[in-house]
This record gives structure tokens, sequence and C-alpha cells, in this order.
């Protein structure tokens, strides 16, 4: 008896063992930190006055790391040289600044971290710390709201910074190009709005950029820019909306070069619409040369006729504002042979002509050696016609719906501009059921004429655009199916495209305004919207 009841014990005393064992085997895990650095404190203290030191220290609770500083940072007004800011990529229970600019007196200055401070363990953020100091008697404490539209786009960008430069004796509107702002502040990614703090009282050019080489002065290049017409005066209550839009660049020819027999690239900068091209080398009585825009990159191409033995040719190149002129070296190259391509797929829209361009400017076409087909094998009536400058010619012809064309081109249909004629070419075509396509008609109320609308896609890809300059319903027909915002631009001077604005010339872009739903069009339908403006 004694025995069997030592046994029982020594059983449950080896089973609660096992027990225990496996308990402490399985951690709970317990609940995740979600408790930002705090810190403890900071030498000088934040929002010193008389500010003399030039390193800076922020003491902080926990291990912490700085991340996505270029981003983040905004110190103003901006320091050049740029402080060192450490740790950058490590560990570390505080932030060294080391301060190299020499400060402006009686200057409030402001270091925004945004969410760069990050705990070590989780990254849990420390919002938006903002260490500020005065060089003077008193920390300014003036602020300017506003927020960012995008003057063509549904949203504006991200990191879109605000700047002000103060008006004084020294400022001119070319300040934005060769000089960084007496203020600054970001809207960083998460909001459109913007605060500018700790400003005094002044009066101010605002402007914003999306400042793509993160150097605080407008390259006109690269960055997006919106500016209030008006100056600022701090203080204020009023909130400032800054609508972005690219400036059309500045014409610029850039150096003209034979890139191929009897082929000069001539390379340029911005609206090339107005752009002319003289020789003013003595050439040949039977000399002949054609102009064609280049399909892929921003430059004309200009093509000659005959071979001439010359070192050099002299050309005048002139747009509106601009002259030059510029010399290419001439040698012997191997010209271009003759390459044709259609434009569209093989999917063709009852409304679309066929089109086929070329990489060599076409001379002549003999239409007796086209020939078009249906399906049934019926010859179809077409027309041509060329564009020259593209370099295209557009062959037009009836279409029905769910029908298929054959399009033969016999050897010798097309003569380029050397003589050279083609092989035989052979394409085919086909038309969708109206039934694929879907129909919406547009009635605009409030508008002032003329207007531009258009269909534009969830990728900011113009679907079909109509002008219109009366006060009539618009037809958009055979939309392919899915899902388009509508978008109306105000063409103010009546030229049937958008115009950005200009700030030197302090010219805001075209208005623009978005029907506020997403439009669904969906096959076989015939939908109707009435767009109110405001």
């Amino acid at each position: 008896m004694r025995k069997r009841l030592s046994n029982f014990i020594f059983i449950v005393v080896i089973s609660l063992v096992i027990s225990n064992c496996a308990n402490r085997g399985t951690p709970s895990g317990g609940e995740k930190d979600i408790t930002p650095p705090v810190i403890i404190k900071s030498e000088p203290e934040n929002y010193s006055i008389n500010f003399k030191t030039n390193e800076i220290k922020i003491y902080f609770d926990e291990y912490i790391k700085v991340k996505d500083l270029q981003k983040q940072l905004i110190i103003s007004p901006p320091m050049d040289p740029e402080p060192e800011i450490t740790p950058l990529g490590s560990a570390s229970k505080y932030i060294t600044i080391k301060i190299t600019d020499t400060l402006l007196p009686n200057t409030t200055y402001a270091f925004n971290f945004g969410e760069s401070i990050v705990d070590n363990n989780e990254s849990n953020p420390y919002p938006y710390y903002r260490y500020v100091f005065s060089t003077g008697d008193y920390i300014d404490s003036l602020n300017v709201n506003g927020y960012i539209t995008d003057a063509l786009n549904r949203k504006p960008d991200e990191y879109v910074s605000v700047l002000l430069y103060e008006i004084d004796s020294a400022f001119t509107d070319s300040i934005i190009y060769k000089e960084k702002p007496k203020y600054i502040t970001n809207t960083l990614d998460s909001t459109t709005t913007f605060k500018l703090e700790n400003l005094k009282a002044g009066e101010y050019l605002m402007i914003a950029l999306k400042d793509e080489n993160s150097n605080y002065t407008f390259q006109q290049k690269t960055d997006k820019i919106g500016f209030l017409k008006e100056f600022i005066t701090v203080p204020t209550d009023s909130v400032y909306e800054i609508k972005l839009f690219n400036e059309v660049i500045d014409f610029k020819a850039t150096r003209p070069k034979l890139i191929s027999g009897n082929k000069i690239a001539f390379g340029y900068e911005g609206d090339a619409e107005k752009m002319k091209i003289e020789l003013l080398s003595q050439v040949p009585e039977d000399y002949r040369s054609v102009i064609t825009k280049d399909s892929e990159k921003d430059s004309l191409n200009y093509w000659y006729q005959p071979d001439i033995k010359v070192d050099s040719l002299l050309f005048k190149v002139t747009n509106i504002n601009f002259i030059d002129t510029l010399t290419v070296k001439i040698k012997d190259q191997t010209k271009d042979s003759l390459l044709l391509k259609p434009i569209q797929s093989r999917a063709l829209k009852l409304a679309e002509d066929f089109e086929l361009q070329a990489n060599i400017p076409f001379q002549n076409i003999d239409d007796n050696k086209v020939n078009i087909l249906d399906k049934d094998s019926v010859n179809v009536a077409f027309t041509t016609d060329l564009d020259t400058f593209k370099n295209v010619y557009k062959f037009s012809f009836d279409k029905t719906e769910e029908n298929s064309y054959k399009i033969q081109m016999l050897p010798e249909t097309f003569t380029d501009f050397f003589g050279n004629k083609n092989d035989t070419l052979n394409y085919t075509v086909r038309t969708k059921a109206l039934s694929d396509y879907g129909d919406i008609r547009v009635t605009l109320r409030n508008a002032t004429y003329p207007v531009i609308l258009q269909l534009v896609s969830q990728q900011d890809i113009v679907e079909a655009e109509k002008f219109h300059n009366s006060n009539t319903p618009i037809d958009f027909l055979s939309i392919t199916p899915g899902k388009y915002y509508l978008r109306v631009i105000f063409d103010t001077n009546g030229n049937k495209k958008y115009d950005a604005g200009n700030y030197l010339k302090k010219r805001q872009p075209e208005r623009v305004s978005y029907f506020p739903e997403l439009l669904d069009i969906r096959a076989y339908s015939e939908q109707i919207y009435e767009f109110i403006l405001k």
C-alpha cells in the first residue's frame, strides 16, 4: 500500500515538473511596444534665446535611430553648409547637431525632424519634433497656414516644400533661382497642408516647390512650382492655397549633329512649335531639304539632298525670343534604310484612320498599289493624307463593326526622300462590335467657354478629349469600358491646349475642374452626366 502511494506521489510530482517546464518553454509574447521615445533633456534647452554655441545635444530615455533624414528634416532658415547630425544608421541615446554655418543675428531657427526620430526596437516615431532657438533676445512666434493642390492632376505630390522670401531692399524676382529662402516648411507624405512657424512680422513672397534636388532653389527642368501672385503680410489669419505646376521649359537649341547619311538632328528643350531651321551655307542649285519631327526624342530631323562635299554646314535656328547660329560637321555616313510601321495596334475604332509612319520622309505614294479588303474580300475605297511634319500617312475608309480589313501595299507603293521604295507590306486590322464600347453625353452648367473636356484614366492618361465652344451637350462615343475621371480645362486663350503658369510672367496655370465622381463607363451603354461647375 505504501509502495503504491509512493509511486502515485512520484508520478504526480513528475507530471507537475513536466507541466511547469512546458509552460516555461512557451513564451506569451506580451504586448507590442507602441510607446515613442521620450526626450529627457536638451543642451542648450529647447526654445533658448541668445544662442551662441555650435553644438546641440538631445537626450532620450531609450536607444533611438534617425532615418530618412534627408526627406524629413527641415531647417528654417536653411543653413549653408548644413549641420552635421549624428547618429545616422546606428543606435544612440542622444542626437548631436554640430553647426558649421555662421548664424544670422536676431534670428529664430527651427529644426523640424518630422518623423525621422524612432526608437531602436519597434521604430516608434517621436512625432514632428521641433528644436527651436533664437540668436536674439526673443523667439519669433508668428505663423502662416495653407494647403497645396495640383493645377492639373487630382492629387498633389508628396514632400512639397513651401518657401518664404523676405521682401527687402535686396529682393528681386530671380531670387528663387539663386538663393535659399528665409523660412521653409514641408508637407511631408501624409497631408497636403502646411504650417510655417516661428516667423517674424514682415512682407514675404510665398512659393511652393516639388524640390527634386533638395536645394531649395527653383530648377525649371526638374521642379514643379506654385506661387502666390501677391506678397503676403505677416501676421495674417488667411489660409493660402498654392497650385503646383510644371513650367514649360525655356526654349534652347542644343548642338546639332549628323547622325546618319544626309540626316542632321537638331535637339532642343522647351516648346519647338515655332522653331525654324534656316541653312546659311552656299549649296548647289538642286539642293533640297525636308524637316520632320522625331517620334521618340525632342529633336527635329533635317534631311538634305544631294550629297555635298563640304566640311561643315552653317544654320540659323530661331524661335520666339531665341536666335542662334550653329555649325554641323559633315562627313560620309551610311544613309538609313526605309522602315515602315503602323501606329495603331490590330484593333481599330470605327472613327479611327489607319496610320503608317516611316523613318525617312515620304516623297510619294502610288494609290493604285494599295488594296483594302474587308472580311468578305470586298474592295474598300479609301483616301490618303500625309502629315509631312510627323511623317505619317493616314488611310481613311468606311468601317463597319465586327469586321476585319486586310491592307496590302505592293512593291514601290511608297518612295522616300532618298528614292528608296518599299517591298510588299501586309497589315490586318479589326473592328469590334459597337456593343463592346460605351457612349457618354456630358452637359456643362456655369461653364465659361471655350473649354477642353477630357476623359482621364486612373493612371492619368487622356483617353479622349473634345474642344468645345458652345453651350451644347458634348458626346464621347465608342469609349473603351473602364473607370475614368472627367476633367474640364478652361481654355482661356482658346489655343486648344492646357497652358501651365509661369513664375517670372506672374501667370497662373489655366483653371482645371474635376467631376466629383469616378465615371464607370460600361459596354453597350449610353450614360448622361451633368457637370455643374463652380
